[in-house]
This record gives C-alpha cells, sequence and structure tokens, in this order.
C-alpha cells in the first residue's frame, strides 16, 4: 500500500495541480488551502464546502498534519513547552513565548540533530528525519489552537539545523507567510544557523526578509571549535565571511547568539576578539545564559559575569543584550523533553 502524503506540505500551486488531476475546477485549491493554513482544520470532515466523493480520495492518498500533544509544560510567566508527536511516532519540541509585542513559538526543523554542539540536548541521540514544510507549519497551528491566541512570531531555534533541511525550511517560510496561510510576515521571523555557510549563501539569493541570527558562541577556531564540531567544517573565517556577503546581499541586519559559558568563552579577552571579529557589521549580540544539560561539561555563566560581558562589548561598540530567560523552571533547554521521553525520564 502506497504511504500517505502531507497535504499540509503542499503550496498552492502544487494543490491545485492535484485536484486538477481529480478533474476538480481550479477554485477548489484555494478553498482546501484555507481550511488548512487559515482555519487550522485537522480533518478532512471538517472541510464542509466540500464534496464528500473528493474529501474521501484526498482521505486515501493524503493525511493533514496534526501532531498529537505527548506532554505539556507551564511555566509561571506563560511559556509552555510542548512535546509533540508526529505521525510516523517521533517526538519534537515546541514552546510558545509570550512578549509584550506578541506571542512567538519555537518550531523544531528536524527530529534530532547531527550538527554535534556539546552544550544541546537536542544533538544528543542524533538526527532521526528532516521534517516535512507542513510538519513545521503544524507545530505553529497546534500551539495556537492550544493557547487560544494569535502567534504573530517565529523563531526557528528548537530541535535541528533548519539549513541542514533547507529545502523543506524554506517551503514552510513560503506556506507560513502565505497571505492566503495565517500570514506571518518574514520580518517576524528568526531563522537560527550553527554556522552551515553553503546554507548560508543559498539562503542570500532567495533575500528574504527575515532575520538570520548565527550561533557563534565564541570568537576563536580553539574555544568554538570544542563546543561545536561545525567549526571544524566552516571555521570562524570562513563564517564571518559568509556572514558578510548575506549582509551585503540582503541588505538585512544580522544577530549573532552567543551562549555564556563559565569559564570557557567569558572572559573580557573574549569580549575583545568577539568585538574586533564582527566590526563594521551593525550586528546585534545576544548574550545567552545557558541551560544546564546532563551529560554536558559546560555550566552557565552567573549572572554578575554575564552583565559585565555585556557591558565590556557595548563600551566595545558592540549592540549587546541579554536573553530574558522564559519558562526556567520547566524543561527549558532545547531538546531536554523529548530525550527525557527516549530514556524513560518523563
Amino acid at each position: 500500500m502506497e504511504q500517505k502524503r502531507c497535504i499540509s506540505s503542499l503550496t498552492l500551486e502544487e494543490l491545485g495541480a492535484v485536484l486538477k488531476e481529480l478533474g476538480q475546477p481550479a477554485f477548489r485549491a484555494k478553498q482546501i488551502f484555507h481550511w488548512l493554513h487559515q482555519k487550522l482544520v485537522t480533518d478532512f470532515s471538517a472541510m464542509t464546502d466540500q464534496p464528500k466523493a473528493l474529501l474521501e480520495k484526498l482521505g486515501q492518498a493524503y493525511y493533514i498534519a496534526a501532531p498529537q500533544i505527548q506532554r505539556r509544560q507551564e511555566a509561571k510567566d506563560g511559556t509552555v513547552k510542548y512535546l509533540l508527536r508526529m505521525a510516523d511516532g517521533n517526538c519534537i519540541e515546541t514552546v510558545v513565548m509570550r512578549y509584550h509585542y506578541g506571542n512567538t513559538v519555537c518550531v523544531s526543523t528536524q527530529v534530532g540533530c547531527r550538527m554535534g554542539c556539546r552544550f544541546c540536548a537536542s544533538t544528543q541521540a542524533g538526527r532521526v528525519r528532516d521534517l516535512e514544510a507542513g510538519e513545521i507549519c503544524s507545530e505553529i497551528y497546534t500551539a495556537q489552537r492550544d493557547i487560544g491566541e494569535r502567534i504573530s512570531h517565529i523563531v526557528l531555534m528548537g530541535i535541528g539545523e533548519p539549513l541542514d533541511n533547507f529545502d523543506q525550511v524554506l517551503k514552510f517560510l513560503h506556506l507560513i507567510s502565505s497571505p492566503e496561510g495565517v500570514n506571518i510576515g518574514m520580518r517576524n521571523i528568526s531563522l537560527s544557523t550553527c554556522g552551515l555557510v553553503p546554507g548560508i549563501d543559498r539562503l542570500a539569493q532567495h533575500k528574504l526578509q527575515l532575520t538570520l541570527s548565527v550561533s557563534l558562541h565564541a570568537p576563536n577556531d580553539q574555544i568554538r571549535s570544542g563546543m561545536m564540531p561545525v567549526n571544524n567544517a566552516y571555521p570562524v573565517d570562513q563564517l564571518i565571511k559568509a556572514v558578510r556577503r548575506y549582509q551585503d546581499t540582503t541588505g538585512r541586519r544580522v544577530s549573532f547568539e552567543y551562549s555564556m559559558v563559565r569559564g570557557v568563552n567569558d572572559s573580557d579577552e573574549c569580549a575583545k576578539q568577539l568585538a574586533d571579529l564582527i566590526r563594521g557589521m551593525g550586528a546585534h549580540v545576544n548574550l545567552i545564559p545557558i541551560n544546564p544539560v546532563d551529560g554536558s561539561p559546560y555550566s552557565a555563566t552567573d549572572a554578575a559575569n554575564v552583565r559585565r560581558f555585556q557591558h565590556k562589548l557595548e563600551t566595545l561598540g558592540v549592540n549587546a543584550t541579554v536573553r530574558r530567560r522564559l519558562g526556567s523552571e520547566i524543561s527549558a533547554a532545547c531538546g531536554q523533553l523529548r530525550r527525557d521521553e527516549m530514556t524513560g525520564k518523563a
């Protein structure tokens, strides 16, 4: 028996082609797209303006991405963390974060991750598979249905490396920003990468209005290679050159993520090297007090040290902020909830 395909991953044009093959009028494509990406239905039977015979045919060949909420944790500050079970039984994580400007969802782009960053729980069991575009959309739709509030912003910073799943992530960006769907504007979307240089160059060619966020975490190869194996393939100098090319091509400002690790990358010398590295880019640095991860040798820098590092950067002309810690009393570290489920700690 042929495996069902995910109808949520089809663009409006692809949906039109499928319906044309089924002998349906062209207007039905937009109607069904609205059901999937505006009304956020999870079952074909909910599409009440469609012929039953058509819905039966679609149901035989396709499924709607509609993950089950396996676990749900809510923090005092309103942060909600989900462990979502996909149609094939694999689990991913999605987080809703509430800010004064609206609700942000942090989405996963892969089941697991193969980048091997030493401080991250997401990568400890490796990568299982990529998520399809419609599955990534379904993370946002599931969260929006659950909290009963509109999601206005997206960060691609959950489990997985977005540029390691380039084609599906690009398709997701077009689906989620479509005026025929939930219409979340590109300027409200941030994509985080650990530094896959070919992916950054490919992304630049599309000239999207999103914010590229680069997980830098260290100002030199010696420290960064110890924290992030990807640096052995794409060292700091190559990465920064790619980011400068990205800025030149897109005209968009880039931000750098910098996880503060006690005694590893939090010295004044590191701050000076970082300022020298990104001088003239007009880039923003986001300092992150890391969440503790079982099995990781790293521990977080204390708050006073983070503030000192921030002040040092600012005196060197770098715009730096400290990320507000949301949901700190729940399994906040990326990948922790999924790993607990896999190891039977849940």
